[in-house]
């Protein structure tokens, strides 16, 4: 005998199968490459289809549909796929990969992803593209090292302070411009050209040269750099960052003096 709570359990069960089993597939997802403007290329994604895991990622894969909405063929064209979270994190990724695509042509394929969390958005980033879309393809930049002799010196790229050397820098393909500056030394400037197949890992390093003041080294072992104002038998007197210091004659071990220009003739006392 079936009780009326049997009933209702039976009931509601089979409401939740019926549901499932009239379920349909969650919509493709559709993306417009450019986003703006006069779309090129329409990529169309289906169900994702877990196919294994590891570490916490998930990989799937999907069936895919790739329009050419150009009027020209495509010959090649390679993105990125990024999958992002709630909260606009990149979470995974896919590739894409579109060959030689007649106008208004459809192409189907396989996508295999990987992902670390619950995509709820994604975007195409281009890698490779054809001739006219180049503008389009995100600005290549190459890692170098950048160093100085004496280490230390301040660096420069095209009037942007990047740090002090040793650095690792950033830097975009075409001419540029390096400039280094060190207490004591005279600013430097080294021309550099990137090529835009260059690879990263490089380095340059730049000799400072000579001091752009005298240098005085102590017995003790520390060394100053500044401008000697007097020298005599018991005192020499050096001037550090705009302020005169007298040192007793026996505490010097040597001095290195920088040729420097005569004072113009209007400066120099008369005779």
């Amino acid at each position: 005998m079936i009780t009326p709570r049997k009933t209702l359990v039976i009931f509601l069960s089979c409401l939740v199968l019926a549901l499932r089993a009239g379920a349909k597939d969650p919509p493709a997802q559709v993306l417009l490459w450019p986003p703006a403007g006069d779309p090129v290329v329409r990529i169309s994604l289906g169900r994702f289809k877990e196919i294994g895991s590891s570490g916490g990622r998930h990989n799937y894969t999907t069936d895919t549909t790739a329009e050419n909405l150009w009027g020209k063929p495509i010959p090649r064209a390679e993105f990125f796929l990024y999958l992002f979270d709630k909260n606009k994190v990149r979470i995974g990724e896919g590739w894409i990969s579109l060959s030689n695509v007649g106008p208004k042509e459809t192409v189907k394929f396989q996508t295999e992803l990987t992902t670390a969390g619950n995509p709820t958005s994604m975007t195409l980033v281009p890698r490779s593209l054809p001739a006219e879309f180049q503008s389009y393809l995100p600005r290549k930049t190459i890692s170098i090292t950048v160093n100085s002799v004496p280490q230390g010196a301040l660096v420069k790229v095209d009037g942007v302070e990047a740090g002090t050397t040793p650095k690792s820098v950033e830097i975009s393909p075409g001419k540029h411009t390096l400039e280094f500056s060190k207490e004591g030394f005279n600013t430097g400037h080294f021309p550099l050209e990137i090529h835009p197949d260059d690879a990263s890992g490089g380095s340059v390093s730049y000799e400072l040269g000579t001091s752009a003041h005298d240098t005085v080294e102590m017995r003790d072992g520390s060394v100053l750099s500044g401008d000697i104002e007097a020298v005599s038998a018991t005192e020499v007197i050096v001037r550090v960052a705009g302020s005169s210091q007298h040192f007793g004659r026996n505490l010097v071990k040597r001095m290195s003096l920088v040729e420097r220009d005569a004072p113009p003739s209007s400066l120099v006392p008369a005779q």
